[in-house]
Parts: C-alpha cells; structure tokens; sequence
C-alpha cells in the first residue's frame, strides 16, 4: 500500500531533434552529468541519461524519422518537446545563473518572482526555479 508521501521524481524524458546540440545545452549550459547513453538497434545514438539529483534523471531522447516509426506510441516521437520542465536552484544563486546563461547566448524568455524561464535549443521551455523562497 502506498504511503501518503508523495512519490519522489524517478526521470523526465523528452524528445529532440539533435543528441549532440541537447547534450551540449543541458551539460554544458545546465552543468547535468552524463550517467549512462543508449543506442539503437543499428548501434547508432538514440538516448542519453542526465543526472538531476536525488536519484532521478533527465532522459534526452532523439526524434525518429517520421517514415519509419511503428508501435502504440510512435505517434509520440513526432515532435520534440514537453511543457514545462522546472530544475531547482538555490535562491542566492538567481543572478549567477541569470550570468551563466547570458554567457551561453541563452536568452530569459520570462520570470516570475520564483523562477527564471528559458527554452533549450529545440524550444522546449525550460524553468530555474526557487520557489517557495525569494530571492536575496
């Protein structure tokens, strides 16, 4: 039986054109770790797992070629992209990543009290949030 606790974050998954261009955003830009790369059945790339913390990764999945998908979710593979991702940061850090990212070329798309909002290089948006605390 299930505890009241809500369930901790196991992965994130989403799909991007380019392995190599998402990898160079959310390593080098966001400094995740690389914990483990997947290949396809042709030895080609097709995955890599980013580390987030507490366990739980990010997995960055590359696009299939619309003519060759197949399966009950092939369908889901068509376009990259999620919603919203939200990554935490310490408060007190708010205006080094505001210079990490500028440094990146990487434009603040939007912010709230609590959160800086950005799109990674195939557009998904992307959060770097404190809440509940403010920032200093």
């Amino acid at each position: 039986m299930p505890t009241n606790d809500p369930p901790a974050l196991h992965h994130l998954a989403v799909v991007v054109e380019d392995l190599d261009r998402a990898e160079a955003f959310y390593a080098q830009v966001l400094g995740l770790c690389v914990v483990r790369r997947w290949d396809d059945a042709q030895g080609q790339p097709r995955s890599l797992w980013l580390g987030l913390g507490g366990g739980a990764f990010l997995a960055i999945e590359k696009a299939g070629d619309p003519g060759q998908r197949s399966g009950a979710h092939a369908d889901q593979d068509a376009d990259p992209g999620w919603h919203c991702v939200a990554l935490a940061i310490a408060p007190e850090e708010r205006s080094a990543w505001r210079g990490r990212l500028a440094a990146a070329g990487v434009r603040i798309e939007r912010e709230s009290p609590y959160t800086l909002y950005l799109r990674d290089p195939d557009g998904n948006l992307l959060g770097l949030s404190h809440y509940p605390a403010e920032a200093p």
